[in-house]
């Protein structure tokens, strides 16, 4: 769950809005866009509205929510899908905090960070945490602690295999999916309606989906892992 943001004229005035956009994984292990909806500025009242509509449009059940750290976003989904997993993406956590670092100190920093969300288990990755926040304390102790705060919703992917884990530790994916939509909206620096961005994110969307063939690498591991993992609530689903 991610959102993109346009300039759209409203009653004369040039306004942010945001394009609300939920890409999923289908349990054949295809990508699909569940929706596109376009809002205020991204807030997390919205999202809940967007989550109450797929659960109404009849989405069942999400195992894994990956998003970015919009505050409020957690228990919006907490309030519409209780049983999933939240994961917020490691990049965009990696990013928020390069704000607080100094620009000559920003590559070792980054690589720093890289053993601890690639460690192998959680309690490894808490080792590789400790080690990091002894160095960069006292230059940095706001950075390090955005990681302490948010440590809850940064390691559910710890407990997943590799395969898994490539998918849902980031919202690269769509993120991938953003960029492909400004491609074609680029030449379009304000919309005069938010029906008219509307359909073009939409037709642009069409397009793309049609191209959306291939199953996820290793996912027949994947689903097994799932089906291990979540045996009722996958099981259900498997035709």
């Amino acid at each position: 769950m991610d959102a993109i943001h346009y300039k759209v004229r409203t009653e004369n005035h040039i306004i942010n809005k945001a394009a609300y956009i939920v890409l999923g994984i289908t349990i054949e292990g295809t990508k699909d866009i569940l929706g596109i909806w376009i809002g205020e500025n991204e807030n997390s009242r919205f999202w809940l509205g967007v989550l109450n509509e797929l659960k109404n449009r009849g989405v069942e059940d999400v195992l894994i929510f990956s998003v970015d750290g919009l505050s409020g976003l957690k228990e919006a989904i907490e309030a519409t899908f209780p049983k999933a997993e939240i994961q917020r993406c490691i990049i965009h956590q990696l990013r928020n905090c390069f704000k607080y670092v100094s620009y000559k100190h920003l590559k070792e920093f980054s690589k720093d960070f890289k053993a601890v969300y690639q460690a192998a288990s959680e309690e490894i990755a808490r080792d590789k945490f400790e080690e990091v926040k002894k160095k960069w304390q006292s230059s940095y102790p706001f950075a390090i602690k955005s990681w302490e705060n948010n440590w809850e919703v940064l390691i559910p992917f710890y407990k997943f295999p590799e395969e898994i884990r490539k998918i849902m530790y980031t919202t690269n994916i769509i993120e991938g999916f953003h960029r492909q939509l400004r491609k074609v909206t680029k030449s379009k620096a304000i919309f005069p309606n938010d029906e008219s961005l509307e359909k073009m994110l939409f037709l642009v969307a069409k397009n793309l989906m049609k191209k959306w063939t291939q199953r996820y690498k290793n996912w027949d591991m994947v689903l097994n892992q799932l089906m291990i993992m979540y045996p009722e609530r996958v099981e259900k689903f498997i035709r």
